[in-house]
């Protein structure tokens, strides 16, 4: 665990070491459990988990494919909010 917080703090200074958890790692293309309601997708900007920048698509799945403009344009936007905000700040 040290050796992993220490190579994390090399991009992320103010990490505090009770925010880190050990947790499964790998591709995850489902985002809920079985036997849950279907959720297609997921995207998460730095609002859900606090880190400026950062986008997360989720669940993504075949309809992906058939959604992707949709979602591009989506990351676009929330791309583009986030360089308001830093020219404005």
């Amino acid at each position: 665990m040290p050796r992993f917080a220490s190579a994390v703090r090399r991009y992320w200074p103010g990490l505090e070491d009770a925010r880190l958890l050990p947790g499964y790692t790998g591709i995850r293309p489902k985002i809920v459990p079985p036997g849950a309601p279907g959720q297609d997708f997921a995207v998460e900007g730095s609002d859900g988990h606090g880190i400026a920048g950062l986008i997360h698509l989720f669940g993504i799945e075949s309809p992906g494919l058939t959604a992707s403009l949709a979602l591009a344009d989506h990351v676009r936007q929330l791309v583009e909010m986030h360089s308001r905000a830093r020219r404005n700040s």
